[in-house]
C-alpha cells in the first residue's frame, strides 16, 4: 500500500526556490537540458508524450534533490509512467481545448452573422466571451494548482492517475497558503525571464521546477532519506 501521508505548514515559498537552486546549481546545465528537451518532446508530440516527459523530468529532479546521481537518461525513465502520465495530461489539457474551441466557434459565428445582430449585439457577444474566458482561466488556474503534486506523486509514490490527483488536491488544499505563495514567486521569476529578452524565461524553468520539487519533498518526505524529519526537508548535505 502506497504511503500518501503528507505534512502541512512546511512550504516557505522563497526558501523552497532558494534551496532548489542551491541543490541543482552544480548540475544546472544538465537539469536545464532535461527540462527543455522534455518539454520540447511533449510539445512536438501534441502532448501525447508530455505526461511521460514530465514524469521523467520530476524523476531527475527528485534524484538530484534527494542526493542521488542524475544523468540525462533519467528523462527517458518517464516512459515507465506513460499511462498515468497521459491520463493526467488529458485531464489537464482536454477541458482547455474544449473550452477554447467553443469560445472561438462562438466568435466566428458572431462575425458571420454580425450584420444581422448589429454592432451592439456583436460587441455584447465579444464582451460576454471575454468575461467567460476570464472566469474559465481563473478556474483552470485553481484546478491546475490542485494537481501540482500529481506528477511527482506518480513517480515518487508510484500512484495511479486518479490516486495521484486526489492525493495532490488534498495536500495542496491543506498547504494552500504556501502553494499560492510559491506560484507567486514562480510568476515573478517568469516576468524576470521575459524581461531578460524573453529567452531568459527558459533559464528560470529549472529553478522553478527545483523549487516545486523541494516544496513537494517538504510535504511528502522521502521514504528512504533519513535526513528528512517532521520539520521538513533539510537536503542531502545537511
Amino acid at each position: 500500500m502506497q504511503n500518501t501521508e503528507f505534512r502541512t505548514g512546511v512550504i516557505n515559498p522563497i526558501e523552497c526556490v532558494k534551496e532548489g537552486f542551491e541543490l541543482i546549481k552544480s548540475d544546472y546545465w544538465l537539469m536545464f537540458a532535461i527540462s527543455i528537451v522534455g518539454m520540447l518532446i511533449g510539445g512536438v508530440t501534441m502532448d501525447i508524450l508530455l505526461g511521460a516527459m514530465v514524469c521523467g523530468i520530476f524523476y531527475a529532479f527528485l534524484n538530484k534533490i534527494d542526493g542521488r546521481p542524475v544523468t540525462f537518461d533519467d528523462l527517458w525513465k518517464g516512459m515507465g509512467w506513460f499511462v498515468p502520465g497521459l491520463i493526467v495530461t488529458v485531464i489537464i489539457v482536454v477541458p482547455v481545448i474544449v473550452f477554447y474551441v467553443g469560445v472561438y466557434a462562438s466568435i466566428i459565428a458572431a462575425v458571420v452573422v454580425g450584420a444581422q445582430m448589429g454592432e451592439s449585439g456583436v460587441v455584447g457577444l465579444f464582451a460576454f466571451a471575454l468575461t467567460v474566458d476570464f472566469v474559465f482561466v481563473v478556474l483552470m488556474v485553481c484546478f491546475h494548482t490542485l494537481l501540482m503534486f500529481s506528477f511527482p506523486l506518480i513517480v515518487d509514490r508510484n500512484l495511479g492517475a486518479v490516486d495521484s490527483i486526489k492525493t495532490s488536491a488534498k495536500a495542496v488544499w491543506h498547504n494552500l497558503g504556501g502553494v499560492a505563495g510559491l506560484i507567486g514567486v514562480n510568476f515573478i521569476l517568469v516576468i524576470i525571464g521575459y524581461v531578460a529578452l524573453c529567452v531568459g524565461v527558459y533559464f528560470v524553468v529549472p529553478i522553478m521546477i527545483a523549487g516545486n520539487v523541494v516544496a513537494y519533498r517538504r510535504v511528502f518526505p522521502s521514504l528512504q532519506n533519513p535526513l528528512q524529519n517532521k520539520a521538513g526537508y533539510f537536503g542531502p548535505n545537511s
